[in-house]
Formats: C-alpha cells, structure tokens, sequence
C-alpha cells in the first residue's frame, strides 16, 4: 500500500468483501464497492450485478458511486473514498474520475484490466484534469481468495 489506511477504510473494506460474497452467491463476480463520506458514513454500496441484470455497466463500482450520488444529491463525490475489493478496470476508472471521487481503497491488483496502477494508472494519469489519491492492497488476500475461489468453481466440469 502506498499511503495510509484509515479505520474506516477497513470497516468499508470488510463491508465491501460482504457485497462481493453476495455477487458470488448470485453467480456475479465477486467484486463489492462502498462510498463513504470523510466521518466514514457510508453514502453507497453496490455489488456486481452484471449477470443478475445483464447490465454491461453494472460494475460494482458503478453501482456504489450511483447509490452515493442520489444519496448526496449531486454527482460531485470529491470528498469521498471508494472501497473495492478489485482494482478498478478502465470503465469504472473512467466513472471515478467523472464523479471526481477524491480517494480509492481497493484489495486484489487486476493484472489483466487494472486501471489504478497494474495494467494502467487512469486515476493518477497527470494529463487529465482529476485525479484520486490511491490506496492498493487492503485486504488483497482476502479478496483475491474470492475471485480465484469463484473463478475455479466455474471451470470444474
């Protein structure tokens, strides 16, 4: 992780790992997000409907940062965190930069589609006009335990 973790970050983190079991029980990816406010309320939470709704754009984060926005009444989110527990991919880091979310906790790094410092680094890109404070690895384990968990059931025959 390159900078600190706050408490909340971690009891977000763990609500977040909550979604994602939920994604994965109803035959999702296993990917949970959570909004919260500076105080560490939670203003959204959202997990990976994909599947359930044959949404293409229903990313867990996307969910989370939709809940947050209607909650707040605006879609400015500059003061806010984003958990995850998978490194964003570009679409929902270019949904992050859009809602001008000011900070992202996320746990698994995404070799394959990462946007936030794997694959590619959209949120701290200098060339655009916002970027997010990053925070990776929280909980990485955990997180990762679950994708790899999902994604070997649903090679077995």
């Amino acid at each position: 992780m390159s900078l600190p973790v706050r408490p909340a970050d971690d009891a977000a983190m763990r609500r977040a790992l909550a979604l994602a079991d939920e994604a994965a029980h109803h035959a999702d990816v296993p990917v949970g997000a959570v909004v919260i406010a500076e105080d560490g309320a939670v203003l959204g939470e959202g997990r990976n409907l994909r599947e359930r709704d044959g949404d293409p754009l229903a990313h867990a984060e996307i969910v989370a940062l939709r809940a947050a926005a209607s909650a707040l009444g605006s879609w400015n989110l500059e003061h806010c965190t984003l958990v995850v527990t998978l490194e964003p991919c570009v679409m929902c880091a270019g949904a992050i930069l859009q809602a001008r979310v000011g900070r992202v906790v996320f746990g698994a790094w995404d070799e394959k589609a990462g946007a936030a410092g794997s694959m590619h680094d959209l949120l701290r890109d200098r060339r655009l006009p916002h970027r997010a404070e990053v925070v990776g690895g929280l909980r990485a384990e955990e997180a990762a335990a679950r994708l790899t968990s999902f994604f070997e059931a649903r090679r077995r025959p």
